[in-house]
This record gives C-alpha cells, structure tokens and sequence, in this order.
C-alpha cells in the first residue's frame, strides 16, 4: 500500500476531562465526528502514526513515549466520576516514530531530547483521541511541553518536525484555546466571560488572518493573555501545530464552543498553501 502523505496539522482543544463521557458538550460531538467531517472519512487512508502535544506533559527539554506495545491510560485528574476511571485507550506505541521525532529535533539544535519507554497517554492524548480514532488501532506517540519556554520556541520545535507529514504521520496538538481553572463559572446560564470572548476573538482573528508571528508573541500582543492563560502548557501545543503546517500554512477553525464560561473547545486546522 503506498503511504499518503498528510498535508495539514491541528490544534485540538480537549476543555475538560468530562468530556470523555458528557454527551452534552458540543465538543464531544464534533470530536466523534472528526474522522469522518473533517479528516476525509474512510476514503482517505489513515495515518501511518500519531504524533499528539498534550498540554499535560511538561518537561524541562522536550521528551517523547516510545512504548512498545499498548499505551497505558493515565488518569490524570482526581475526583470525576468513576466511570471515566474505566475507560480504556489501547492504542499501540509508536517507538519508531519517538526515534524519528528525537532525530529531527536533535538534527534541528534540540541538544536533549528524552525517551521515556513507560509513560503512557495523559487525557489530554487519549480523552480526544479516543474520539477521533475510536478503534485505538493507529500508533501513537506523545511529545512533552517546555512551560519554561516560550511560543516562539514551541513554533520553532513543530517546524522540525514539519517532515513528519511526509512520512505519514498525523500531527495533533491537545489543549484549550482560554484555559483559566480558577475562573470557571457554575452558575448554568451558558454565558462566556467577557475577557475570555475577547481572548477567543483575537486568537481567531490572528489565525485566520496568518499573523503567527503575532500568537507566537501572544503574551503581548493578545488582550487578556495573563487571564486566558494563567500558564502556557495547554497553549503551546498550538505554536507546534502550526509551525509543523509551514509558515504559509492557512488556518480553519474547525469548532468552536464553551464550557463553564473560561474554557475554549476552539479547534483548528492548519493547511500549507501550494
């Protein structure tokens, strides 16, 4: 079978756990129809792997899972129902895609990149995942965040893994477009905080618009980044998707919706230009 090529990456906003089981959040639903809506259904053939950026692993130099065999499921969040501590994704590991992804990074300057042969996927990797490819059939491969860094950085990490795509491989970048934990609104009414909407607007407008240069510099150039972003884990993994698309990639959002009025489930896609 002749490996295709995948052109486009993109930045998935995975909002809270709950979704893995919530069939009220909109989000769910567009994530179970992903495949299908977005990805080109079973026409196109399936990546020959899966690189996924989760927000919820941080490390001080850029770090990868080679696992040989089924990925563990990290539960990864305390006190949710316990139905969700039962769900399972099999997914195989993909140790020759860690050894790939260490290559071009070690080939593009990164002097440390770490193996980790036990660590699993981390929700931010499985909960969306488990969505999007429900048969856990397809390899996959986690790639760690640097919070001691900074966007610029992020972008330059996913434009050295750009080749990736040549080879098959599905680029996936798992976080929250506003991801503000302490700013969650219980009150039921749907409503979005007003900085949060601002926030949202601008990160779409500059997407759409191709000023990466501008969300690479985000925390000075968005209005609200500080509140929008207390910390920049589940943020970065957006700068990878897009430096992996290529510079005059185009960016589509893909979905957009809400959750407790400070969680963003903006999602994009990120597709180089001929």
């Amino acid at each position: 079978m002749v490996q295709a090529k995948v052109k486009e990456t993109y930045y998935i906003s995975h909002g809270s756990p709950t979704l893995s089981i919530d069939d009220s959040l909109p989000a769910r639903g567009f994530l179970k129809s992903f495949r299908d809506t977005v990805y080109g259904g079973v026409q196109r053939p399936p990546p020959t792997s899966i690189l996924i950026i989760s927000g919820h692993w941080e490390t001080n130099y850029p770090a990868v899972n080679a696992i040989s065999g089924t990925c563990d499921t990290i539960y990864d969040f305390y006190n949710f129902p316990q139905e969700m501590y039962k769900l399972k994704y099999p997914a195989p590991g993909a140790p020759e895609l860690a050894t790939r992804v260490k290559e071009l990074l070690m080939a593009s300057g990164y002097q440390k990149v770490s193996v980790d042969k036990k660590r699993g996927l981390d929700h931010g990797a499985w909960v969306p995942l488990m969505l999007m490819f429900p048969d856990a059939d397809i390899p996959v491969c986690q790639l760690s965040v640097q919070t001691n860094r900074d966007g610029t950085y992020h972008y330059n990490l996913g434009k050295a893994l750009a080749p990736l795509k040549e080879e098959g491989v599905l680029i996936i970048g798992s976080g929250s477009a506003v991801h503000n934990l302490r700013s969650l609104s219980l009150s039921g009414d749907g409503s979005v905080a007003s900085w949060a909407l601002e926030f949202d607007t601008w990160l779409k407008d500059a997407l759409l618009d191709g000023r990466y240069e501008d969300v690479n510099h985000y925390e000075e150039r968005a209005p609200h980044a500080k509140a929008a972003h207390p910390r920049p884990d589940h943020f970065y993994p957006l700068h990878v998707a897009i430096g992996a698309a290529g510079e005059n990639a185009k960016a589509e959002l893909i979905h957009n919706s809400w959750q407790l009025g400070t969680l963003s489930y903006a999602s994009y896609k990120f597709t180089p230009t001929e």
